[in-house]
């Protein structure tokens, strides 16, 4: 009797430990993982403000820069031949790295921008250009999206030099954030 009560017990343990290690690996990962869409001013400094601020909390910070928000990541002194004419015309239309995006409201042909910009500087807010620098020396990594790219016109060769940036399609980021503690979309 008291040998069956053991067997069992030893049973019941070893079940119990084995959906532990299942639960255990579907934990996720220290990390943060989000979606930069927009391409927006107020908008990228919440998502690199939030970015460098995780990198200090989390082992990894991930940011997916697809469609308006791969446009922050345009090196404006590059300059990249472009044979197609809707690529054409989105390099005109699209801004070129940090100082050429606008604000999602009250942009007003730019003032907003410059007033937003001045009161930032008088408060000592860091620019976006600033906080982009400090993501990289955090190791904050940056996906691009293959696809926005290619519909946009746009190639890797414009991109700013950030020592951790990589080119990948959506399933990257889903991969990413599967395994994250915090996804974030903006």
């Amino acid at each position: 009797m008291e040998a069956d009560l053991m067997q069992n017990l030893e049973k019941r343990i070893a079940l119990l430990e084995e959906r532990v290690e299942e639960m255990q690996a579907r934990m996720p990962e220290d990390q943060l993982s989000m979606v930069v869409f927009s391409g927006e001013l107020d908008r990228l400094l919440a998502a690199f403000i939030i970015a460098v601020g995780a990198a200090a909390m989390y082992d990894r910070v991930v940011m997916f820069m697809t469609f308006w928000g791969t446009t922050v990541m345009r090196d404006p002194t590059k300059t990249v031949s472009k044979p197609e004419f809707t690529a054409k015309m989105f390099d005109k239309m699209l801004p070129s790295g940090p100082d050429g995006v606008h604000l999602s409201r009250m942009d007003m042909f730019g003032m907003g921008r410059r007033m937003m910009k001045s009161i930032m500087k008088k408060k000592g807010v860091l620019s976006l250009d600033d906080l982009i620098r400090q993501a990289a020396d955090y190791g904050v990594e940056i996906v691009i999206c293959e696809m926005s790219l290619d519909v946009m016109g746009l190639s890797a060769d414009e991109l700013r030099d950030y020592p951790n940036i990589t080119l990948a399609g959506v399933a990257k980021f889903l991969q990413e954030a599967n395994q994250s503690a915090v996804t974030l979309f903006i």
